[in-house]
């Protein structure tokens, strides 16, 4: 049974937790591929609102749910997630990490900020979470990993040996407190007691689950624009956030899959520092803010605003081999009159280009040539059909589906988990 992908298709934020809610309903287990708890995703259910960040959001609808091996975790925020979905009646008995993820750790996170502190001017925009740092370890091979907290010895022998040398980076290098071994030892050892039932051999977890003709969602963090090798370097995250690293983070063949939503909002958002050529000027962007409460679920930050840019969503479309697309926040855009779509860079020799620039400084140069469709100006709440949309709203869909080639399957018109318009049953999105 082939696998369904869901990818971020912007610079994250981009409403693929309610996406992936909603078609949790007609699956059967659902993994996170890769990133840590940078990435937050908030679900709306009647008046309750959730905010999860390491765990799939398939977990609301009592699924069974995968931590990947693609993914970095802080034990003491996987807990107080635990703990908080289990007071509010949400059942935690059915997840999964995996044993080859890797740990966040105080010095991780130390580094991070005060890397970030270091670079002033120059700085990331990291969520300074620590997630740069482990991932770089990891590829260092000096990584502590979630197996290691399943024995007490080896934990406290790895925890050793890095402290001997990032006690002297933390001290040296960023003017910090070093970190103490027996109390390191002690409190992770209590993190370690915690999450022992929950890790297990993922990869063949979701083979089985495969093979025995399951309906598997793979939830990815972040968006195509800040994928580590492909996003808009160096502002990006650490990991592979694309389509094709969903099969690396858990630990499955690419041939498993067979279904990749994008989800897109229906204007941009961008956390952080680095380019962004659609972003709006003057107020218009304060008002988009306030009106699709672009605030950040894990660090509050406020979300720089732009219009929909076809060009990077292209882009996304090519990296991902985005079979359809799922169109959040289109409500948001009611309140303009008019509204700019980016449908071409100009570069700075003067030529104008649909497909996303090469290189990072051309990128860094280009300006947004628009095409300006009418708004509808009218609120979209009672809306309960893609045919019932206004006139000037259909079009706007129609006409990001004409210019990317790839079908809208869902239309996002609120924060609430109905407030979603499809052309047909959801089921057969999650069931391909």
């Amino acid at each position: 049974m082939p696998a369904t992908v869901i990818v971020g298709a912007q610079w994250g934020d981009e409403g693929k937790g309610k996406i992936v809610d909603l078609l949790a309903e007609h699956s059967d287990l659902v993994c996170r591929y890769n990133g840590g708890p940078n990435a937050g995703h908030t679900i709306v259910v009647g008046d309750e609102t959730y905010k999860v960040r390491h765990i799939p959001s398939g977990v609301l609808r009592g699924k069974e749910c995968v931590i990947g091996a693609g993914c970095v975790v802080d034990p003491e925020v996987l807990v107080e997630e635990l703990d908080e979905l289990a007071a509010r009646g949400v059942p935690v008995d059915r997840i999964h990490l995996s044993a080859n993820a890797h740990v966040i750790m105080p010095w991780h996170v130390a580094i991070d900020q005060g890397g970030e502190r270091r670079l002033g001017k120059l700085k990331i925009g990291t969520t300074k979470r620590g997630i740069g740092p482990t991932y770089a370890d990891k590829a260092f091979r000096l990584g502590i990993r979630v197996q290691d907290l399943l024995d007490p010895k080896i934990l406290r022998q790895k925890i050793e040996v890095a402290l001997a040398e990032k006690n002297v980076w933390l001290e040296r290098v960023y003017g910090a407190e070093p970190l103490e071994l027996e109390e390191l030892a002690e409190r992770y050892e209590s993190f370690a007691q915690r999450l022992r039932p929950y890790v297990a051999d993922t990869s063949l977890l979701v083979d089985r689950a495969l093979r025995g003709g399951k309906f598997v969602l793979l939830e990815g963090a972040q968006g195509t624009l800040l994928d580590l090798d492909h996003g808009t370097y160096p502002f990006v995250t650490s990991s592979g956030t694309v389509a094709g690293a969903a099969a690396v983070g858990i630990g499955i063949g690419p041939n498993r899959i067979d279904s990749i939503i994008g989800v897109a909002k229906a204007y941009l958002t961008r956390v952080g520092e680095g380019p962004f050529p659609t972003e709006i000027a003057g107020p218009d962007q304060a008002r988009m803010r306030d009106l699709g409460a672009e605030f950040g679920t894990t660090t509050g930050r406020e979300r720089r605003c732009g219009w929909l840019d076809l060009v990077a969503l292209r882009y996304a479309v090519r990296l991902n081999g985005i079979t359809s697309l799922a169109l959040t926040k289109l409500d948001v855009l009611s309140a303009f009159g008019e509204l700019p779509v980016c449908v071409r860079y100009r570069l700075r020799d003067g030529t104008e280009t649909p497909d996303f620039p090469a290189h990072q400084s051309d990128f860094h140069h280009c300006q947004p040539v628009y095409e300006s469709l009418p708004g509808w100006e009218q609120p979209l709440d009672e809306i309960t059909e893609l045919g019932s949309l206004p006139a000037n709203a259909r079009g706007y869909v129609e006409f990001v589906e004409r210019e990317l080639e790839v079908t809208v399957s869902l239309v996002g018109t609120g924060a609430e988990r109905e407030r979603v318009l499809a052309p047909g049953p959801l089921e057969a999105l999650a069931r391909p």
